[in-house]
């Protein structure tokens, strides 16, 4: 069902295929709390980012899901979402990076976005970590 530029697909599908997706990197739980906190301002984005983060952008084949979550980890180090952060670490793991994985990507993001932004994801990190064991 997935096609690299998504054409051929109705929303419906896109929304199934994202939710399949969302649930596997983030797990049922995130996603069940995130559908029930859902509000008749809030929901139709979250029908957006299913449809569109997860079931067009997350689908596509031309990277595996540990290389997705590795560009996300770095793309929220940088923009400091540290919320997202620790959720996506989550994912992270879920998807197969390691801890030691995890250590160079922030390594790596503190020489192209700062210190301070790897001090505060090393930080999360420890705590998501922590919550994992």
């Amino acid at each position: 069902m997935t096609r690299p530029d998504g054409e051929g697909l109705t929303d419906q599908e896109r929304y199934d295929q994202g939710m399949a997706v969302r649930r596997a990197v983030l797990s049922d739980a995130h996603v069940d709390r995130a559908t029930a906190a859902a509000t008749d301002l809030t929901a139709d984005f979250q029908d957006f980012i299913t449809r569109v983060a997860w079931g067009d952008v997350w689908s596509r084949p031309g990277l595996d899901r540990r290389s997705r979550s590795v560009a996300v980890i770095t793309s929220l180090i940088a923009h400091g979402h540290h919320e997202e952060l620790a959720m996506h670490l989550r994912a992270g793991l879920r998807n197969g990076l390691t801890v030691d994985e995890i250590r160079e990507i922030i390594l790596q993001s503190a020489i192209y976005s700062g210190v301070p932004a790897a001090n505060t994801a090393f930080r999360i990190a420890n705590e998501v970590l922590a919550e994992e064991e």
